[in-house]
């Protein structure tokens, strides 16, 4: 039996007003996990990314990676007196606070890269699965960003495994008494044991919620909650997350250099008969898991503005699609990308090793152009987005944009001389920082 802090003055101490009767469409708080839910899986499982990043609208997709950045509709009514704000998302509506918020459970790496963004990376308590891993990915590309860090230590790990691979005990909730989940409670619903009622029996004796998970890859929501579900690109999910915690100018300024990158690389592009056809994949246990790099959600917000062909363009892909090495030679393609490549769950460099000497694999002509790239991680938030756009841009177009240099599991991400970055990292850093 779960103790209710109302009944020991716990939540007497909260900074929150309340939040926000949810009425998109009458529905209750909404969503669901990508696929499985999980962080570090089959790409196709929640993953995929948008050929345009699908902006506001029930399932529809609209706008495209530049815009919902600095050009964001306002989100947020500040009473301009009394200090309160509301900062609005689906599924979880309006959502009032009288003061930012100062402990913040987090399950996925765009939460908490976005929170590091807007100088709240210290209100983090939680991630959905390992804190080490989730920090050494996000500390992989903040080395690159002076003064900027994140401490993983001490962070309690949600995701406790159970049979759909998504366990996490509501007594957590009570037991870390945050100020803010930034989770989207549809996501919430899909893990084991839990019901919408459990969703708002957190909500009302804990803290509220405030995510959106399934504009990773525009995927379905649970059945109460899609007519009312609404997708975001990964840069308006981020400027609803600076309301919150009220650096709303840090956000347009990150936003602004966000743009200007996609715009450098697409001003720069090869002609379409120059593009190289690219595979985006995981390889696990002599299978390749693909993905098709055009599909809708933020996931793919790094690899979608190149505009490569897709190698799996004329393929049915879906959720558990496998290929052996024979079918994956069938493809062909010029480049493999593989996720999560950076100081993250997979070793490129062995898994480039096992593909050249293997009598089948060593014949796909990315492996035999030595083309086969440490990828990104699709649960990106908007730094790792900028040094994962410029990594692509690289791997794919080293004509243009510099060619990407050797990587090595589990390093940082590799210092680019001065001259070949596609980023000003120190402009950046003094965002972050709050150094002007």
């Amino acid at each position: 039996m779960v103790n209710d802090p109302s009944t020991d003055g716990t939540v007497s101490r909260r900074r929150w007003l309340r939040s926000g009767a949810v009425v998109l469409g009458g529905g209750l708080l909404a969503g669901c996990s990508s696929g499985s839910g999980g962080e570090g899986g089959n790409s196709t499982s929640g993953d995929a990314g948008a050929g345009t990043d699908a902006t506001n609208g029930s399932g529809s997709n609209s706008g495209t990676d530049t815009s919902g950045a600095a050009g964001t509709a306002e989100s947020t009514q500040s009473s301009g007196t009394s200090g309160s704000y509301s900062v609005s998302m689906a599924p979880a509506g309006e959502v009032s606070f009288d003061g930012v918020p100062e402990e913040v459970m987090v399950y996925s790496l765009y939460a908490a890269d976005s929170m590091v963004a807007f100088g709240a990376g210290d209100a983090v308590n939680s991630l959905g699965f390992s804190a080490e891993a989730g920090g050494n990915t996000l500390s992989a590309y903040y080395e690159r960003l002076d003064g900027v860090s994140f401490d993983s230590s001490g962070l309690q790990q949600l995701n406790e495994g159970g049979s759909s691979g998504i366990s996490v005990s509501k007594e957590l909730f009570y037991e870390l008494d945050s100020d803010l989940h930034l989770i989207d409670p549809a996501l919430v619903v899909s893990f084991d044991g839990w019901s919408q009622s459990d969703v708002t029996e957190i909500q009302n004796n804990v803290a509220p919620w405030f995510g959106n998970n399934y504009s990773r890859d525009n995927t379905q929501p649970p059945k109460p909650y899609r007519s009312d579900y609404q997708y975001y690109t990964l840069w308006e999910i981020a400027e609803k997350i600076s309301r919150v915690f009220q650096q709303h100018e840090r956000f347009q300024r990150l936003a602004s250099i966000h743009d200007d990158l996609v715009q450098r690389i697409r001003s720069n592009l090869p002609p379409k008969s120059e593009r190289p056809a690219v595979a985006e994949l995981l390889f696990m246990d002599g299978t390749f898991y693909p993905s098709k790099i055009n599909s809708p959600g933020f996931g793919n917000a790094h690899v979608r503005p190149l505009q490569a062909t897709d190698a799996f363009v004329a393929s049915d892909i879906e959720y558990g699609t496998s290929y052996d090495f024979e079918q994956m030679l069938e493809v062909d393609p010029d480049v493999i990308l593989h996720q999560y490549g950076i100081a993250s769950y997979y070793d490129v460099g062995d898994i480039r090793n096992t593909l050249e000497n293997d009598s089948v694999a060593s014949n796909i002509t990315a492996v035999q152009n030595d083309r086969v790239y440490p990828s990104g991680d699709p649960t990106q938030g908007p730094l790792m987005n900028l040094f994962q756009l410029e990594m692509t841009a690289k791997q794919l177009y080293p004509d243009r944009f510099g060619e990407w240099p050797d990587y090595t599991s589990g390093d940082p991400y590799p210092e680019i001389p001065k001259g070949e970055q596609l980023f000003d990292r120190t402009k950046v850093a003094n965002i972050v920082t709050g150094n002007n």
